[in-house]
C-alpha cells in the first residue's frame, strides 16, 4: 500500500516529537518517492548518521513500500538559524 505524505507526517510527529515537518511526494502521487525537512529537537547532539537511523526506524514499515526517501534532518535551532538568513 502507498503511504501518504500525511501518514508519514503524522507519525514523525508523534514519534519524534517534531515541531516541522515538511513532505514532498515526488512519485506522482504513488507514494513511493519522497524528499523530507524533519524539525526535532531529539536529535540534539545527535550526528546526522544518528538522526536518519531515528527516522529509518521510525518509519520502518512505510519504508518497505517506499522506492526513495531523502531527508533533511535539523535541530530546532538549526532550523531557526536557517529561516533567518531567508
Amino acid at each position: 500500500m502507498a503511504a501518504s505524505s500525511e501518514a508519514l507526517s503524522n507519525k514523525l510527529k508523534t514519534e519524534l516529537g517534531c515541531s516541522f515537518v515538511e513532505l514532498v511526494d515526488e512519485s506522482d502521487g504513488c507514494g513511493a518517492k519522497f524528499s523530507a525537512l524533519i524539525v526535532s529537537s531529539q536529535f540534539e547532539g545527535k550526528p546526522l548518521l544518528q538522526r536518519h537511523r531515528m527516522v529509518n526506524t521510525c518509519l520502518a514499515e512505510e519504508l518497505k513500500n517506499i522506492h526513495a526517501f531523502s531527508m533533511k534532518t535539523l535541530t530546532p535551532d538549526k532550523w531557526d538559524e536557517q529561516q533567518q538568513k531567508k
